[in-house]
């Protein structure tokens, strides 16, 4: 690897194992020759271009007369020679709008004006074919990983001054995402979502509702494998492939006793009639915002009476926790909601010893109920507690409600027909001036639409394959 090539891979590689490309003058002059011209056609502006310079203008504001550079970060080693796909860091993709064709090694550099910042994106350019790192460099070549964009293009797209990466020189008093009130303000500033970010919430979750419909119409599929969530994560990870950028975290497919296992990404286990399954997924768009969904669903389409006694308690929850968002509440208020429904239901069944103040009721759910969404799947974890679980709710807040019960298989402080049952129920929320709205309520959540949900969707894969046979 060249020696700029470093800024856009966290490791130096060494390939002289692999098989070279002949490097005489003869071939380098063959190899630079005889191509078409490209036209360098300039982009429109993204739609995301004048909301990126809105968040521009409001970081700037909190770093008066300093410079501050925000790194989008280097590709991420997997193993010896390869890496894991890119993803840019979120503040970097929220500044500047540049999501997942953003390119590794790209920093956004503020520099200080009189009265704010100019605001510019260094990245590696893309090479000449007089050179030879188009053909010959398997990191950054065009030959190994496709075309890239010239800065002009980028520039255009999204709105925002362009130089080459090897113009890009740190200084000594620059500040980072290393420094935390750089980052604590990056993350506070994604507290609330602008239009753009909201429409593409939605969109997020519209592509996660039909991955979930994927997953729901191949339940006879995995259920025929040994490792049946193998095969529900497939299937919803193609259309997160299909539809985004990717997922937008690990998907859990934990079926049966797995479900009780809070972030169960094995996913090696059997998906059995007569089980839950509960899924807990989301779609990552090309803009880096995410869904997260999660529904736990009869595997047979039919709950028996003890798993939709637990399923109808959790859905009582959630409704409780979402009946008192509006502008003006507490963060944390939402989660004393669920937590109420949880601790009363579990009380009546019986399954917790004598009051006496002590919250036993969190043994069978030990996470919280929310927290905030967007280009994380926990966005703005770096935001000041007062602003973030001890915060007012404000319009155009986006996070989740997910209250769950898991009773353990080997927990003997419940009788032996709850052991084993894990359900979570999980959807994302935007606050509006008058409460606010389910982005995914059009993903059925009733016990009964659910049945019905599960049902369809099986009958309508039969169909299909009977139809072909």
């Amino acid at each position: 690897m060249t020696e700029s090539s470093k800024t856009t891979h966290e490791v130096e590689i060494d390939n002289s194992n692999r098989s070279t490309t002949p490097q005489t003058d003869a071939f380098v002059e063959y190899l630079s020759t005889q191509w078409a011209d490209r036209p360098d056609v300039l982009p429109q502006p993204s739609p995301v271009a004048a909301h990126a310079e809105a968040r521009r203008r409001a970081f700037s504001a909190h770093f008066p007369g300093e410079r501050v550079v925000v790194a989008a970060g280097a590709m991420k080693q997997r193993s010896n020679d390869t890496f894991y796909p890119y993803r840019a860091h979120s503040a970097f993709a929220h500044l500047t709008g540049w999501g997942s064709a953003s390119e590794p090694g790209a920093v956004l550099v503020f520099e200080p004006r009189d009265g704010g910042h100019d605001a510019t994106v260094y990245f590696r350019e893309r090479a000449g074919r007089d050179s030879d790192e188009f053909f010959a460099n398997p990191e950054i070549g065009e030959f190994w990983i496709g075309p890239r964009p010239s800065l002009e293009q980028v520039s255009a797209a999204l709105g925002v001054a362009t130089a080459p990466l090897a113009a890009f020189i740190a200084g000594d008093g620059d500040r980072t995402l290393d420094d935390p009130d750089v980052a604590r303000v990056a993350s506070e500033l994604r507290l609330v979502k602008d239009a753009f970010e909201l429409a593409e919430m939605q969109a997020a979750v519209d592509a996660t509702a039909q991955g979930f419909d994927d997953v729901l119409a191949a339940l006879p599929q995995a259920s025929g494998h040994p490792r049946g969530e193998r095969v529900v994560e497939g299937v919803f990870n193609q259309r997160a492939r299909l539809e985004g950028n990717t997922v937008g975290y690990e998907t859990i497919a934990a079926s049966g006793p797995h479900a009780c296992t809070l972030h169960w990404i094995q996913n090696d286990g059997a998906v059995r009639e007569g089980d839950l399954l509960l899924l807990d997924a989301g779609v990552e768009l090309d803009s880096l915002y995410t869904a997260d969904i999660t529904r736990t669903v009869p595997v047979s389409g039919t709950f028996t009476e003890v798993q939709r006694r637990v399923y109808d308690a959790v859905l009582e929850a959630a409704d409780a926790a979402r009946a008192i968002v509006r502008p003006g509440i507490r963060f944390r208020d939402v989660h004393a909601a669920a937590m109420e429904v949880i601790e009363r239901r579990t009380r009546e069944w019986g399954l917790l010893p004598e009051d006496d103040g002590t919250a036993y009721y969190r043994r069978y759910m030990v996470h919280g109920t929310s927290h905030h969404l967007g280009m994380d799947v926990h966005d703005c974890a770096q935001a000041r507690r007062d602003m973030y679980m001890d915060g007012v709710v404000e319009p155009g807040m986006v996070f989740t409600i997910e209250p769950g019960l898991y009773f353990q298989p080997d927990d003997l402080t419940v009788p032996a027909e709850y052991r084993g049952i894990g359900v979570r129920i999980e959807d994302d929320i935007v606050v509006t001036e008058g409460g606010c709205v389910n982005l995914s309520a059009g993903i059925p959540r009733t016990a009964s639409d659910v049945e019905a949900w599960v049902q369809r969707l099986r009958e309508s894969r039969a169909s299909a394959v009977n139809a072909a046979g």
